[in-house]
């Protein structure tokens, strides 16, 4: 990925991470499209909610691998992912590079990554993250600052979404996989904004904000559970 140099306050070149490609993304969304479609049956609700133009933010709850592919692949705008650099390996790195994803190390607070994604915020794309850090219930109950961080700092409201039928056991033919042609719902909510409108970024600031969205993106997860008739023991 190219770095845009910049002067620093000694005189000093700075490479700048670049802002990774809007049309990588959307051949991404091109290529989720025909694969989500050709595997599963998606069903998606609520996709007319999504803001059309502007800095967003997709924070998606997250209980299988397939969830990212799935949300890129039936969102109605192109979606630049964060997603742990253990998975930038080889040819899939590079595939994911090439379309518009980025790698950030969950280890330690990687600057390039969020520099990147406040990038693609400040250029009116949308920032797709899995606010709870890792794979696990995808109930939204552990949620990290990261989120409210960039909502904040990047001016970007919030949609939740919820990816319902994912982590699916029953009639696997493939282990890691979800049922070949099973139906797998996404459910986009309404955006809303995380700050108080007050541009604060302390710490007290970010841990409020960071409430505000649990409880909203919980309240949609419940919703979506019931739009669909998806009990949480299905999951």
């Amino acid at each position: 990925m190219r770095r845009h140099p910049r002067r620093g306050e000694a005189g000093r070149e700075v490479t700048q991470p670049s802002v990774p490609s809007v049309r990588g993304a959307e051949v991404g969304r091109r290529i989720g499209v025909g694969l989500m479609h050709g595997l599963w049956r998606p069903r998606v609700l609520g996709a007319w909610k999504v803001p059309a133009t502007g800095p967003l933010i997709f924070a998606v709850n997250h209980s299988h691998n397939i969830d990212g592919p799935m949300v890129m692949g039936v969102a109605p705008r192109p979606t630049h992912f964060l997603i742990k650099k253990e998975a930038f390996v080889g040819p899939l790195g590079t595939f994911l590079t090439g379309i518009g994803q980025l790698q950030v190390d969950r280890s330690s607070a990687d600057r390039a990554a969020i520099a990147r994604a406040l990038g693609v915020l400040r250029a009116g794309g949308v920032l797709g993250i899995f606010p709870e850090g890792t794979r696990g219930e995808g109930d939204f109950a552990s949620l990290r600052a990261g989120l409210a961080y960039f909502a904040v700092r990047g001016g970007a409201p919030i949609v939740p979404v919820a990816v319902l039928g994912s982590a699916e056991r029953r009639g696997r033919l493939v282990g890691a996989l979800p049922p070949l042609r099973s139906r797998i719902d996404v459910v986009f909510g309404e955006a809303f904004e995380a700050g108080e409108g007050d541009g604060r970024r302390t710490r007290r600031a970010l841990d409020e904000a960071t409430e505000r969205i649990q409880k909203r993106l919980t309240a949609h997860l419940e919703n979506a559970r019931r739009l669909t008739g998806r009990s949480a023991t299905l999951e």
